[in-house]
């Protein structure tokens, strides 16, 4: 069964995407909820007009996000965090604090777009990668710098 994507749907696809699901999948679950259409052949016209019509759109967006992807990669986001008198921190840095101090820097970047790489070790004062999704073909690998407070 095919079905258009009204909206992103994780480990699915992303807005506009013609996937196969299984029946029971896109009936029971996709559909009712408003996150799908099912994609017969007058569906994929439709489709394929309003595709055709966004694409100039689309092309703007993507590249407003690599501009910003090559502002990030070159930055180094200073992130404030308590820490002992040894460097270890108290707690860890998350998404949610990266989100902040780059919408401190005027960059608006959603917090559930950002994944600290090795997240686990981000215990003690010292630099660190993040990875930002900017776009759903666009993303930027940064560094941040945990400093005490």
């Amino acid at each position: 069964m095919e079905v258009i994507l009204k909206q992103d749907v994780k480990n699915l696809g992303y807005k506009d995407d013609v996937v196969a699901v299984k029946p029971g999948f896109g009936r029971n679950f996709l559909i009712p909820r408003g996150m799908a259409i099912l994609a017969d052949a007058s569906a994929k016209k439709v489709h394929a007009e309003n595709v055709r019509q966004r694409a100039h759109k689309e092309a703007k967006i993507r590249e407003e996000a690599e501009k910003l992807a090559g502002k990030l990669k070159d930055m180094l986001v200073k992130v404030g965090a308590k820490a002992g008198e040894n460097g270890k921190i108290f707690g860890s840095v998350t998404g949610v604090q990266l989100a902040d101090a780059l919408r401190k820097l005027n960059i608006e970047i959603d917090r559930r777009n950002i994944t600290i790489e090795n997240e686990e070790n981000v215990k003690t004062l010292g630099t660190y990668q993040a990875k930002a999704r900017i776009h759903k073909d666009v993303a930027a690998t940064f560094s941040f710098e945990v400093v005490g407070e």
